[in-house]
């Protein structure tokens, strides 16, 4: 069988990448950001200043990466149902492994809490720190989180409906949602009373929600750019996996949440 793209035919169905420079790049700016915030965590003078520029390398290289797919996908016919098929299990993949990540946090967290250590004062949480009321920020956090995944599966659906207006609407209202949830999160840390260094309950509080609120960020950056590509006119009713990746990436944070509220919040307090 003959399968032919946007300036070529081929006898396979998959997606032979071109040369590119940004793995290459991606990767130099991954170890400038982990080095330099190594050397930044243990004093190291000026360190800071190549957090900042690593930062700024990782964005760059990525973005220009993602523009290069996004072309690939979009105008040069590249992304066959094999290459979209392959790009799904990478992505399923992915997420598997940064359930892991989280298992390992969750480990930690009940490791300590149902036994708690002499150190901490053999209780749970440790004497003299005053947990976060789960019904107050945090309720209003998960009602907010969960209402995002309702109003981005609306999207989906409106998608493939072919009705445009209510898609753009729920991608929107979903990306509203997520900043707010990111700025309570923010405010929540402000007026907590305690922090990172207070014990295994405070490492392990702020390196979950922390964390999480990592991949809340990442997830509302990964919706703007469906969001951007969709005013755009990028996607059909039968050809959207970026988008659908996103949505797949959201669902994902949602459920890491109802665990953390149910065991951190709730449970743990």
């Amino acid at each position: 069988m003959i399968y032919k793209t946007r300036n070529s035919f081929q006898v396979h169905p998959f997606h032979l990448v071109s040369p590119s420079p940004w793995p290459i790049y991606t990767s130099i700016s991954l170890l400038v950001l982990t080095t330099s915030g190594v050397l930044t965590m243990h004093g190291f003078f000026s360190a800071q200043d190549f957090v900042f520029l690593g930062l700024l390398s990782v964005i760059l290289s990525m973005s220009f990466w993602f523009r290069d797919i996004i072309s690939e996908a979009t105008y040069l016919g590249n992304h066959t149902l094999a290459v979209q098929r392959g790009l799904n299990m990478g992505v399923g993949l992915f997420i598997v492994s940064e359930a892991l990540f989280f298992l390992a946090i969750f480990w930690t967290f009940f490791h300590s809490a149902l036994s708690p250590a002499v150190e901490v004062g053999a209780q749970w949480p440790p004497k003299g720190i005053d947990s976060v009321n789960p019904f107050e920020l945090p309720l209003l956090n998960t009602v907010i989180l969960l209402s995002s995944g309702f109003t981005v599966t609306f999207a989906h659906h409106c998608l493939i409906q072919g009705y445009r207006r209510g898609a753009l609407h729920g991608i929107f209202y979903t990306i509203v949602l997520a900043i707010i949830f990111t700025a309570l999160q923010g405010l929540e840390y402000t007026v907590s009373s305690f922090t990172l260094s207070d014990s295994t309950y405070g490492s392990c509080f702020y390196f979950g929600t922390g964390f999480h609120g990592l991949h809340v960020m990442i997830g509302t950056a990964f919706i703007a750019v469906g969001f951007w590509r969709f005013l755009a006119y990028h996607f059909t009713e039968n050809h959207h996996l970026g988008f659908e990746t996103s949505i797949l990436y959201w669902h994902f944070v949602d459920i890491v949440w109802l665990i953390l509220f149910i065991s951190i919040y709730y449970w743990g307090s």
